[in-house]
């Protein structure tokens, strides 16, 4: 299902250009299952190849920024501020859309981004640490295989 969030005039307004520092609008906001920090985890997606880049955090001022500006806003849990994707390194990530998964708990932003996407300098945050795991056979005729 491709719907997209509900919006009200407010919000209509706010994707046109409203100050990114107001509120996020309340349509958006009663539909998150945030965090006891008041976070929800948003993962990064280059949308034109389907990779996964990175995850942050991002609560409902971040949420707001990253929907009114077109660049990733997200809140750094360790230095308790916000931040922009880029703004230092010049790795920006461009908004190209944002979905809310079906718990109302995590953010896919599909980006287009520039340069690197880890603080490592990394195309992705998920480039380097592969842990060894037993891969799964496919399909329902595996003995055992309980299917959900």
């Amino acid at each position: 299902m491709n719907a997209p969030l509900p919006t009200t005039p407010e919000s209509d307004s706010a994707l046109s250009g409203q100050d990114p520092t107001g509120p996020l609008d309340p349509s958006i906001a009663k539909l998150l299952k945030r965090d006891p920090a008041g976070l929800v985890a948003a993962v990064v997606q280059e949308q034109s190849t389907g990779e996964v880049l990175m995850v942050g955090w991002m609560d409902d001022t971040a949420l707001h920024r990253t929907l009114t500006t077109g660049r990733s806003t997200f809140y750094s849990r360790s230095r308790s501020e916000y931040w922009v994707k880029g703004e230092s390194s010049g790795n920006r990530q461009w908004v190209k859309e944002v979905r809310l998964d079906c718990d109302g708990d995590t953010l896919l932003v599909q980006v287009h981004q520039e340069g690197a996407a880890c603080h490592t300098g990394a195309r992705t945050c998920f480039d380097e640490r592969l842990l060894p795991a037993v891969v799964a056979a496919e399909g329902p005729e595996v003995i055992g295989a309980v299917s959900r």
